[in-house]
């Protein structure tokens, strides 16, 4: 059986630039995971190394990195206007090229939303109340008829300044690029002075397949609810892993 294909299209002359393709997400796997020991004997602890629910998070889809330096001023005070602002920019010449060349990688300068967009939403107390800009993404995403992706921040693993606003595409009929609304840290950071640089992973993407479902609750009685839990504790480590964990290929 051969495996589904998702597309990332873009411009050839992008493309040929081979700089930031999107990758398997299981490429971006973080230090600090690998550092891990994990085990029972010798000093060492179980830890979630071990887990493969938290690895799955790690590896499963794809990632999208930023393909522009990108300059972030965020709630920043303006003394003319007496007021908190945000500055975002791209860099107008890196735009005004394109266009000369006639190409249009989605290189320009970023949209927004502006706050009251997204009402009483939690995401607007953590942006300071701030207008929410895009990242401009240079790729178009196409899945096989009937399935979707989900596009979150990279799972246990995305930046601390900033994250994207999750969100489900139907993929196998949208015919454009897709942009990310991002929500600034303001949990951590009250102003923000940074570049976001090129080649930041900043999205993880998951095609799924549409179906319908139907929600079901059972009750067990005792019996039949500990028959099943019976068997479980056996092993001292790996369990899950080696009894219930199917391993999952994303190329």
């Amino acid at each position: 059986m051969f495996p589904k294909e998702i597309k990332f299209i873009s411009h050839k002359d992008y493309v040929d630039l081979k700089e930031y393709h999107p990758t398997p997400i299981k490429l971006n796997i973080p230090d600090w995971y690998k550092k891990l020991s994990h085990g029972v004997l010798d000093g060492k602890i179980l830890t979630v190394k071990g887990c493969m629910p938290f690895l799955d998070t790690l590896t499963t889809g794809y990632s999208l990195k930023v393909c522009q330096d990108i300059k972030l001023e965020h709630n920043v005070w303006n003394d003319e206007r007496m007021q908190y602002e945000t500055y975002y920019d791209v860099g107008s010449i890196v735009e005004g090229m394109m266009l000369a060349k006639g190409l249009n990688f989605n290189f320009k300068q970023p949209s927004s939303h502006p706050p009251e967009q997204l009402g009483d939403s939690p995401a607007n107390k953590k942006n300071k109340l701030g207008p929410f800009h895009k990242i401009n993404n240079p790729w178009i995403i196409k899945t096989p008829p009937g399935y979707s992706c989900l596009f979150l921040p990279p799972m246990n693993n995305h930046d601390d300044r900033f994250s994207i606003i999750p969100g489900i595409v139907d993929t196998d009929t949208y015919p454009s690029e897709i942009n990310f609304p991002i929500i600034i840290n303001g949990d951590k950071y009250k102003t923000l002075k940074t570049v976001i640089k090129q080649g930041t992973p900043y999205v993880q993407v998951i095609p799924f397949k549409r179906e319908s479902w139907k929600m079901k609750i059972e009750g067990q009685d005792s019996k039949e609810f500990n028959s099943k839990k019976m068997f479980f504790p056996l092993k001292i480590i790996d369990n899950y892993k080696t009894k219930y964990w199917f391993k999952k290929s994303w190329k």
